[in-house]
């Protein structure tokens, strides 16, 4: 590991690009249509600079903004420069946008699920545990149903390329070595804290709490409302898990638990080119040098 600390950081895979995001700062790298890299850099307030970030369970929230607001932002941004336009969204098509789509994520990953296996339990004699272990199942397939389809896109195989790109440069810095195209090449494209690990330790997280609560959610309404309202909890659990396990990588049990999650990311990164390295590296390092306050030393 670097002895340069950062207070948290992590990436996207953009369109043609990558996002670096540290604890202050922003910076997204992206292939123009005519070679050339387009970078856009952001200083970060509201809940990044907020006490939330130090809180326990609630820093998790911090992750769902990331991908729900951030991280569409810089994707309308990486669409732009493709297309030459100057398309935004922002204000009440923001919020529409945002309410609709996670809206669909909500009734695709937590409610149908639940649905089907509360009627597979209403119509045969199987016990709530195991119709909660059952619910869990179909959410994961559902969501490995969902990565594996995309997946097939050409478009799409691009970005998993820029993601395997992000997570070999994170890990170059991780390893403690110099961010260098030589260097970040021979990384793993798999990195213990990307959101595909996120998403599968929500799965898993989701299983236990509900088969938990169980007794309280014994009607479909119940269980329905308790799958959208315990949405934030099973976000902040599943932070702190994977916070936690990131910190102790060494320790071969978590190694073993860890393993399922790397193997996802399979279907989601891939193999990067050098430009698309190139993008990431670019990212990172203006990301870095912006953190420490020295990012005249680089573009100025």
């Amino acid at each position: 590991m670097s002895n340069e600390k950062l207070p948290s950081y992590g990436g996207q895979a953009l369109i043609e690009g990558v996002m670096m995001r540290g604890g202050s700062h922003v910076v997204a790298s992206m292939r123009a249509p005519d070679g050339h890299i387009e970078v856009i850099h952001e200083t970060l307030g509201g809940i990044y600079t907020s006490g939330i970030r130090k809180i326990p369970f609630l820093r998790g929230l911090i992750v769902l903004w990331d991908s729900l607001v951030l991280g569409m932002r810089f994707l309308t941004a990486s669409a732009n420069v493709q297309t030459g336009e100057d398309e935004k969204i922002e204000g009440p098509e923001m919020i529409l946008t945002l309410v609709l789509s996670f809206g669909i994520a909500i009734i695709f990953f937590f409610l149908g699920p639940a649905w089907i296996a509360q009627l597979i339990e209403n119509h045969t004699n199987i016990s709530q545990w195991l119709g909660h272990l059952i619910e869990g199942v179909l959410r994961l397939a559902v969501v490995i149903g969902y990565m594996v389809l995309v997946s097939r896109m050409k478009e799409i195989k691009r970005v998993f390329q820029y993601h395997g790109a992000e997570h070999k440069t994170i890990n170059a810095f991780d390893n403690g070595q110099a961010i260098t195209l030589e260097n970040v090449r021979e990384q793993s494209r798999l990195h213990p804290r990307c959101g595909t690990a996120f998403m599968v330790t929500v799965v898993v997280i989701s299983v236990v709490l509900f088969i938990l609560i169980g007794p309280l959610t014994n009607t479909l309404a119940s269980r329905l409302i308790s799958r959208v309202l315990l949405i934030p909890v099973i976000t902040g659990i599943s932070y702190e898990y994977i916070r936690w396990n990131a910190q102790h990588l060494d320790n071969p049990i978590v190694k073993v638990l860890y393993r399922p999650n790397l193997l996802v990311q399979k279907i989601t990164t891939a193999e990067p080119d050098d430009s698309m390295i190139e993008c990431a590296i670019n990212s990172f390092n203006l990301m870095l040098a912006y953190e420490n306050g020295s990012e005249k030393e680089i573009v100025g």
